[in-house]
């Protein structure tokens, strides 16, 4: 890698993606990336479809390309953390999470990162699809559930914790790794809530997350808002209150 430009892994989390995965390969802004050192992890969480094949082919013929297969399913969180921990190891200065799905447009990634350089304390970047306003979601074909489910929780987060963010369900997101350092990201939860989680985290440390604007495509992608994740994410919100307030002692959020 160059001497003198940041090195940044590019991480596309997928299961059950199939061909997805190589349309979002696609869609990497290699060119306007190019002060960048850009290497790109294509992690599989034990799909068992051919998702796997196609990750294979794309390493096959491109250059800079690890490749993660589970071979069990981990889950969400873990995944996310089992990626960052590589990152760390292989000295990267940022990651970037993009979803196999194709959800995700990979065209913010520089978006994403020129954020990085205004700030010292921001340790995360994330992809808003509500920023630009609730009639452009509904316009893009966000179904209405997920909206108003999106928006209430996000509210009431805001609400329990004093925070302003948009779109705390946001699969796009961009990590400062050296905020990552201390490890306390691996006490987060293995599951769909670690998101989440990792957003308390850094409230709690006075860190900022910042946001941006995007646009997203709905189709068959297989991300869900689900009732149980969103139950629970309304619980561990008022859990976060709780111990933000110093009223409830959490050995994770120490």
């Amino acid at each position: 890698m160059s001497l003198g430009k940041k090195k940044v892994l590019i991480f596309i989390i997928s299961y059950k993606a199939s061909f997805r995965i190589l349309d979002v390969y696609k869609k990497i802004p290699f060119k306007d990336l190019g002060k960048y050192n850009i290497k790109i992890l294509l992690s599989d969480d034990n799909s068992r479809d051919d998702t796997i094949k196609y990750a294979i082919n794309i390493k096959k013929k491109e250059k800079n390309i690890f490749l993660n297969e589970n071979k069990i399913n981990i889950g969400y969180g873990a995944h996310i953390k089992k990626c960052l921990k590589f990152a760390l190891a292989k000295k990267f200065d940022y990651a970037v999470m993009i979803h196999g799905d194709g959800q995700y447009d990979p065209r913010y990634i520089l978006s994403l990162l020129k954020k990085f350089s205004n700030n010292e304390n921001i340790s995360a970047v994330t992809g808003s699809r509500i920023l630009r306003g609730i009639k452009k979601v509904y316009q893009g074909g966000m179904p209405f559930y997920k909206l108003i489910g999106n928006i209430l929780l996000t509210k009431s987060f805001n609400l329990l914790l004093n925070t302003s963010f948009t779109d705390t369900h946001t699969g796009l997101w961009a990590y400062d790794l050296k905020s990552l350092k201390d490890n306390k990201f691996k006490l987060l939860t293995d599951s769909f809530n670690f998101d989440q989680e990792f957003r308390f985290m850094n409230v709690l440390k006075n860190r900022t997350i910042k946001e941006i604007p995007i646009e997203t495509k709905y189709g068959d992608e297989r991300s869900q808002l689900h009732i149980k994740y969103a139950i629970k994410f309304f619980l561990n919100s008022i859990i976060y209150f709780f111990i933000k307030n110093r009223l409830f002692s959490s050995k994770k959020f120490k």
